[in-house]
């Protein structure tokens, strides 16, 4: 830990372990308090770190992020120092530190598309990184100050600053309910004469469906009516041969009969045979059993078994045909046209009382017109109120970074019609120069100005928000002067949170509490990153280098010193 930084207090990232990511093999990276500097040449690799961190936190993960020639990539990192607001946040996302305060997060992917992402060893969906990303770390890329380009963005920056959450979320079920309604109305506003013919159309199927007055088991039955009439000569004949062979033969004996004979002579060899009794009582069951197959055979075969079939079998197939062209028309069997036949009924309900629904959806949709109302004017009041505070407080932040006749002002217009939003439309206005009228940013604002922009409105919108903070060359198109106040603005920001920052300005870099150096090595004949802590003649060496290119001079480095020195 930097020295005069122990009295901080907040969440930061510890360490980060990158392997097989781009060019970089292996590297842990151990982070302090305070601002951390990432310094080297270009392609050395220092965007590769930002980029595993928006991996770890749930960014997409592209293959061609892989080393080549590796069967997988590995982030990791170790967080801790939790305040309780984040360990709210944390328990709300089912999140919970171990029991020394430390979170672990790492993330596996492999070329073929798949990942696996751990919090403290248990697999959680990349979701679960993107939403733990948003309470620990904010990343600011070169790709933010585009998007301050892009007024559609601005709205989400107004609300982050002013806290409209549960304001946003009271309006969002407001609007969602009036939509909802809006939607019904809209089904019930068809053509009055397409009403018509569609309620004739509804009023036939259900008269013709009706009229066949189906029952839900009807055409199993019917089928198997069919079958035994059709096979009704065969039941007969069989059935009888079966009641003459087990019961009662006209010619000769049955089996009753011969079982019912065979009974007494058993009785009279009770004395000589033994277990003769045992045998007699299964003699009976075996009478009883032949009498009741009988029975039941007759019951199944039925009392029709002498009469002409063909005048119920016309019948049977008439009322098959009706079903099946039923079938045709509405559903694969009676249960579907059934059920269609309720949905139908519904609709014709529905439509022939629309009169009375329209009414009814009329008084719904003006009251809840009213709810969207008041719930827009609410979150537009707060927006106003914190649109007033947003612009003051970033255009003091602009005069500390070199923009001192600069004023910035957060505009809000109403839209047309009510959003999912609400109704403002907010664009961020900056006049430059005293007397101009403020104007779009895309307007007037240039590479080096929106950086600065940007860092205004994240340092503002930093208090209370994540604790570790990431910049990625925020120092782009300023010049050495801007540079030294963009790092003054960062080294304050490391007062209330962790700031990591990667950058190619000498001026920044001398302000840093730590620095590290990434640079590029071979081994075994590949390119390899790596990340060097660097101590305070390493500082000066590297700062020198920043300066003055290739060639170090002792002059250089005597001025890289003096840089050091100055920023401390």
């Amino acid at each position: 830990m930097p020295a005069g930084l122990g009295f901080l207090k907040y969440a930061m990232l510890y360490e980060l372990d990158i392997e097989n990511i781009a060019v970089i093999k292996r590297a842990t990276i151990s982070f302090s308090p305070g601002l951390t500097v990432l310094t080297g040449e270009t392609g050395a690799g220092k965007s590769i770190i930002i980029d595993s961190i928006m991996l770890l936190l749930g960014a997409r993960a592209q293959k061609e992020l892989i080393r080549m020639g590796e069967r997988s990539a590995t982030v990791s990192a170790v967080f801790g120092g939790f305040s309780g607001d984040e360990l709210s946040a944390l328990s709300e996302l089912g999140i919970a530190p171990d029991e020394d305060g430390m979170l672990f997060v790492s993330r596996e992917f492999t070329p073929d598309g798949r990942s696996v992402a751990r919090i403290n060893g248990r697999a959680v969906p990349a979701s679960t990184l993107r939403e733990l990303g948003a309470v620990l770390i904010n990343i600011h890329g070169q790709h933010e100050n585009q998007a301050l380009l892009n007024p559609s963005a601005h709205l989400t920056l107004l609300d982050m600053y002013a806290g409209t959450e549960k304001l946003l979320e009271k309006y969002a079920e407001a609007y969602a309910e009036l939509c909802k309604l809006l939607e019904e109305k809209k089904a019930l506003s068809i053509d009055e004469a397409e009403k018509e013919r569609r309620v004739e159309m509804l009023r036939f199927q259900l008269a013709d469906i009706d009229g066949a007055k189906l029952k839900p088991s009807e055409e199993e039955a019917l089928e198997a009516r069919r079958l035994k009439l059709r096979n009704l000569e065969l039941i007969s004949r069989h059935s009888r041969l079966l009641r003459a062979a087990l019961y009662r033969a006209e010619k000769g004996m049955s089996a009753y009969d011969l079982v019912t004979r065979a009974i007494p002579a058993l009785e009279q060899l009770r004395e000589f045979v033994p277990g003769a009794d045992g045998y007699i009582e299964r003699l009976y069951n075996v009478r009883s059993e032949l009498e009741d197959i009988v029975e039941r055979v007759a019951d199944a075969c039925g009392d029709d078994l002498d009469v002409d079939p063909s005048e119920e079998l016309d019948r049977i197939e008439s009322r098959l045909d009706a079903i099946e062209k039923l079938k045709r028309k509405y559903g694969a069997h009676i249960k579907e046209i059934l059920e269609y036949r309720a949905k139908i009924a519904s609709e014709l309900s529905a439509l022939e009382e629309s009169d009375l629904r329209m009414a009814e959806l009329d008084r719904r949709l003006d009251e809840a017109r009213a709810k969207v109302e008041e719930a827009a004017e609410a979150l537009s009041a707060a927006r106003k109120e914190a649109a007033e505070r947003l612009s003051a407080a970033v255009t003091a932040e602009l005069g500390e970074l070199e923009m001192a006749k600069a004023a910035f002002e957060v505009g809000i217009t109403r839209e047309p019609t009510y959003t999912k939003r609400g109704i403002d439309a907010v664009e961020f206005l900056i006049t430059t120069n005293p007397g101009e009228p403020p104007k779009p940013l895309a307007k007037i604002a240039s590479g080096g100005e929106l950086s600065r922009v940007m860092l205004a409105i994240k340092t503002v919108l930093s208090r209370g928000g994540a604790s570790t903070l990431i910049f990625d060359e925020i120092d782009t198109g300023v010049s050495g002067k801007t540079s030294y106040k963009i790092g003054v603005k960062l080294k304050n920001l490391a007062q209330a949170a962790q700031v990591i920052c990667v950058t190619h300005s000498a001026q920044i870099a001398a302000l840093a509490d730590t620095q590290m150096l990434i640079s590029k090595r071979e081994v075994g004949g590949r390119v390899e990153t790596e990340v060097t802590p660097l101590d305070r003649e390493g500082r000066i060496r590297e700062l020198a280098r920043i300066m003055g290119g290739a060639e170090i001079t002792e002059k250089l480095l005597m001025t890289a010193e003096e840089l050091l020195d100055s920023g401390k």
